[in-house]
């Protein structure tokens, strides 16, 4: 599938549902303008190796408040315009079908549909249930680096829109409620949350590929403490792929134009 042959649309209203397979499945990925190359970046890796048709629509902190759809004030531990905006994926999916939120931080190198194959509809949702403290105390371009549990598992999720818990999850809520409430999937019971193989959320620096073991290469790695698109993480484990993958973007879009 090409690249150029998949819809893209700004963010919001967005009513399809993947339970037709006629229709694309929705990728909501998280936004925020001191990433945009990153997004960039992300929606071209997801969409250059996808074999299903996919919808990718940007998450954007400005348009959501154009809307009235978000009003919360940043907090001082926020690092992207997208750590609560992300928790409106069901909402700006009308709650119907199957939904994915992203960070912009990843690099796919699977097939988006060996993801979505893996889909339970006795979820919630669904995502990597990561074990993870991380050592640093800064992140991305000086951000805090802040510890909780169940951190990351709130950055790629695989969400049932129209479970009936996910319906809490309206604008009011999401603007009102805690990190801890929102991060930590406390409107769901444990139960209720499946898990995905963390080759799905590879992170860098905590997780590892062994050698000759094809289960530990990621299918979609998550530059989570910085990507080469900061100065300071140019060096950083997997850089070069997404460097690689950056020259590919620009050259095609440099075609586009001529």
């Amino acid at each position: 599938m090409s690249v150029e042959s998949v819809k893209t649309t700004v963010n919001g209203d967005c009513k399809l549902s993947n339970g037709n397979t006629n229709k694309p499945y929705r990728i909501y990925v998280g936004y925020d303008p001191r990433e945009d190359v990153a997004y960039e970046v992300c929606r071209y890796s997801i969409l250059k190796r996808s074999s299903i048709p996919v919808e990718i629509i940007p998450i954007k902190q400005s348009e959501l408040r154009e809307k009235k759809y978000y009003w919360r004030e940043r907090g001082k531990l926020e690092s992207t315009e997208f750590s609560f905006t992300r928790f409106l994926t069901p909402f700006l999916a009308g709650y119907e079908g199957w939904a994915m939120f992203v960070d912009c931080d990843f690099l796919y190198l699977g097939d988006i549909k060996d993801l979505f194959d893996l889909i339970d509809e006795q979820y919630a949702v669904m995502c990597v249930q990561h074990d993870y403290t991380p050592k640093e105390t800064t992140k991305m371009d000086g951000a805090v680096q802040t510890v909780y549990p169940r951190k990351n598992w709130s950055s790629m999720v695989l969400y049932n829109c129209g479970h009936r818990k996910n319906k809490i999850l309206t604008p009011e809520v999401v603007n009102k409620e805690s990190g801890a409430f929102l991060h930590r999937f406390q409107w769901l019971e444990d139960h209720e949350i499946g898990s995905v193989p963390f080759v799905w959320n590879f992170l860098v620096g905590h997780n590892r590929v062994v050698k000759d073991d094809p289960n530990t290469y990621p299918k979609a790695i998550h530059y989570t403490l910085g990507g080469p698109w900061f100065d300071a993480w140019k060096d950083c484990e997997f850089g070069d792929l997404w460097l690689n993958e950056l020259e590919e973007c620009n050259k095609i879009d440099e075609d586009k134009k001529v």
